[in-house]
């Protein structure tokens, strides 16, 4: 049975996604750091879903799992943080640190754990849950957060560029404008009101949105994905001119 790894899969789009490729007939490696939320995501998958705890920005843990698993078909990044409005000036330099390792850093991490693998199968996806933040101009605050999408985005982009002509592809996507702790996290914050209100209002983008492009890019050829940044269909907010 082929693996798939989804970080961040305790709950939203990373529920969504583990619960889709596990009816996709995948052993669905759910990793995170809230264990309860991750045994109710595996109880939704049943024999196919398996536990794994740990910080995904931790070298250490995610080589115990990947150790444990061996090859992995699909990597899911899907993992992250917003950490508030600050300006840079005003901002905390720790909660700076901890959203660029979880946004960026661990992405990077485990593409680089999981990739030895993914060549060895002859076949691999590796899937980075960006945002349309990583295309918005500078503003008034939010920085870290912004720069994370920004920063993740090349990446991918650059991955991409060294997989050419290969089985395995790397793009990001999109997921919408989901209803998530992340949403409400910032809608806490006092954040981006206009855009709190419209997913409240609306009740937002299903998470399974992203869970059938996930299937999508899984069961598209690799040339079709690699480097690309991808979009939910319908989304309630339009899409945005990326590269």
């Amino acid at each position: 049975m082929r693996v798939a790894l989804v970080t961040g899969a305790g709950s939203g789009v990373g529920r969504a996604v583990a619960a889709a490729l596990a009816r996709e007939d995948f052993a669905v490696a759910l990793v995170g750091r809230r264990v309860e939320k991750l045994k109710e995501t595996a109880a939704l998958l049943g024999k196919q879903g398996r536990v794994f705890v740990g910080n995904v920005s931790d070298p250490a843990a995610m080589e115990v799992i990947i150790k444990e698993l061996g090859p992995v078909s699909v990597l899911v990044n899907n993992a992250g943080v917003h950490n508030g409005f600050d300006k840079i000036t005003e901002s905390d330099p720790e909660r700076w640190r901890q959203t660029l390792l979880t946004n960026v850093y661990a992405p990077y991490l485990l593409a680089r754990l999981c990739a030895p693998g993914m060549k060895e199968l002859g076949w691999g996806r590796i899937i980075n849950v960006s945002s349309a933040a990583g295309f918005s101009p500078p503003e008034g605050a939010g920085s870290d957060y912004i720069l994370s999408k920004y920063t993740l985005n090349f990446f991918t982009r650059q991955l991409a560029a060294e997989l050419v002509g290969s089985e395995l592809s790397c793009c990001a996507l999109h997921p919408g404008e989901v209803k998530t702790e992340m949403w409400e996290d910032i809608k806490d914050f006092g954040g981006m009101p206009g855009w709190a209100d419209l997913v409240e209002r609306t009740g937002g983008d299903p998470p399974e949105k992203a869970a059938d492009l996930v299937l999508k890019i899984v069961a598209a050829p690799a040339s079709e994905t690699n480097g690309k940044f991808l979009w939910i269909e319908g989304g309630i907010q339009p899409t945005r001119p990326t590269w």
